[in-house]
């Protein structure tokens, strides 16, 4: 039976819908004050006939008529209408807490954001700020809530589970000394998106249940060697047991992806009851190098590395930092500052990319303003040396594929980043026309976050990579991969096919702030999983070679 509290939320939400959508104002509070008059009423509605609905206060005829429909039909068909009306993402966001109609038709209207992953990244990158009602302590309160949100949806962003993942592997590890753990699984291979945590180990399923259970871990499914628990925190626990004979084995077995771990299987060295001291003897009796797990997701790198072992990047491999935003348009911190940082850690060189005139959403950069800006960083390089600060822009690409600026504006510039961020919702022809005719433009340094896309929020564009990557290397564009763990932005899995046609990528943060530079490492594990080296990753080039691998590229594009 339908009960009371369904109708009323049918109100409520009927009510917030209008005041989002700009509707009535009289009508969306009378089913406002409708929804509050039913929560109250102690006897089913559903009991009551038409007659006696229209006496309870805060409930007129055409309420009635409408508690009827419900009654006889389970749903509310003007509420249905809106409903279809209102992008799923936004209609999400009603479950944020601190969001209500106004706020939320700021969000969708003014600022162009469709979901709560969107809302997320524009708290980042200071966006809320910039529009009314929304100050410096409201956007911290939506990220905050959005965050709680979200870690309720059971799939999380690798940066997101590491950290728990860290502990609770030195947890066990603490408990039970005398036993073998070690990160498999999605985690292990770094993946982009976890849905769950795995471990193999030589604990007891018996042992490592009591103690899970006395720390508010709900058991799910128990089989013969594997169990799975569910923590307080939303994220799914997998144990794989082994004892130390198979655990090598094990390890192996669960790390890889099954297309992965199917193929090795297939090779004549395979032998599933041999026991191995360590998966580099498993390798070795596969007659080949040993993969990296990050690798160990697609069954072609086993003839890549066969004929050519790779030497995977590493964080430390990073010498500047590309791509940064400073308060000259949507960043926290100035460029001295954030120059300041990146001496503090070691990097040689920053480049300042602030948003281009057509975001004014990120208070972008006009002519006058890249001028004022220009002279400010030679001030600061003179102060900083030999560190140095270079000109850039993260321009954006328009609808028609031209860059935001003029060339010789453009031309001001030590580099330039272009990147779409307006028109989302693409063809793919559409989407390659811009994107093409942004990469033939000769000023095009590095084409940014290539699809647009935000991990469990956005898919992003359609592009065809093939021809995008095979154009980047016939007009010297370098392709980004965006750093931010909600972007990694060109995805991994078109790494291999770029490094084989000679295209460098640049591991950038994107960074809104010093914490930002950071992301770096998230860039790096991605990057790792398409098999990328330093030496084919522009911000690992050293200032020197940074500054000449510039000006080749000046002079070979007539620049």
């Amino acid at each position: 039976m339908i009960d009371n509290y369904f109708i009323a939320d049918q109100f409520s939400m009927l009510a917030k819908l209008m005041d989002l959508h700009g509707e009535n104002s009289f009508r969306s509070r009378t089913y406002s004050s409708a929804a509050f008059a039913i929560e109250k009423v102690t006897h089913p509605l559903a009991d009551m006939p038409e007659e006696k609905l229209v006496t309870i206060k805060g409930i007129g005829e055409s309420v009635a008529k409408k508690v009827i429909e419900i009654l006889q039909t389970g749903k509310l068909s003007s509420l249905e209408d809106i409903i279809s009306k209102t992008p799923p993402g936004v209609l999400e966001m009603m479950n944020i807490k601190g969001l209500g109609p106004k706020k939320i038709a700021t969000i969708w209207k003014e600022m162009g954001v469709e979901s709560v992953g969107e809302l997320l990244y524009a708290c980042n990158e200071n966006r809320l700020l910039l529009f009314k009602g929304f100050g410096e302590k409201t956007q911290k309160n939506v990220q905050e809530s959005i965050e709680f949100y979200m870690k309720n949806q059971g799939s999380h962003l690798y940066a997101e589970t590491e950290p728990y993942a860290v502990v609770i592997d030195a947890t066990l590890k603490k408990q039970f000394p005398q036993r073998q753990f070690a990160l498999t699984g999605q985690f292990r291979r770094q993946a982009e998106i976890i849905d769950r945590l795995e471990w193999v180990t030589t604990a007891t399923t018996t042992e490592l249940l009591a103690f899970l259970g006395a720390n508010n871990y709900t058991t799910r499914e128990t089989l013969e060697d594997i169990f799975t628990v569910m923590g307080p925190e939303n994220v799914l626990l997998k144990f794989y047991t082994a004892t130390p004979g198979n655990f090598a084995t094990v390890l192996f077995q669960t790390s890889g992806s099954e297309e992965f771990v199917t193929a090795c299987q297939a090779l004549p060295g395979w032998n599933g009851t041999a026991t191995y001291p360590s998966e580099e003897a498993i390798f070795t009796a596969l007659d080949l190098p040993f993969v990296a797990p990050p690798m160990r997701e697609q069954a072609n790198v086993l003839k890549t590395v066969k004929n050519n072992p790779v030497n995977l990047i590493k964080p430390g491999d990073i010498k500047g930092i590309i791509h940064s935003h400073s308060q000259w348009s949507d960043g926290v911190h100035t460029i001295e500052e954030m120059a300041k940082a990146c001496i503090d850690k070691g990097y040689e060189y920053l480049v300042i990319s602030d948003h281009s005139k057509s975001a004014a959403y990120a208070n972008g950069l006009t002519e006058e303003r890249i001028r004022e800006q220009h002279r400010y960083i030679d001030e600061l390089n003179e102060k900083l040396k030999p560190f140095k600060i270079f000109k850039s822009i993260e321009c954006d690409i328009l609808g028609d594929g031209a860059l935001d600026y003029s060339d010789n504006v453009l031309g001001t510039f030590d580099l330039v980043i272009a990147s779409v961020h307006s028109n989302l919702k693409m063809t793919e022809d559409k989407a390659m026309m811009r994107l093409l005719n942004a990469i033939r433009n000769p000023h095009t340094t590095i084409l940014g976050h290539m699809t647009g896309r935000l991990l469990l929020s956005r898919p992003g564009y359609p592009v065809d990579h093939v021809t995008i990557i095979d154009a980047c290397i016939e007009h010297q564009v370098v392709i980004e991969l965006n750093a931010h763990p909600r972007r990694l932005d060109i995805d991994w899995r078109w790494i291999d096919y770029a490094i084989e046609k000679g295209v460098l990528i640049s591991i950038d943060p994107d960074a809104h702030s010093i914490d930002g530079y950071d992301d770096c490492r998230y860039g790096v594990l991605a990057a790792q999983k398409g098999g990328l080296t330093k030496e084919q990753n522009l911000s690992s080039f050293t200032l020197t070679e940074f500054e000449e691998y510039l000006a080749n590229r000046k002079k070979a594009r007539g620049i």
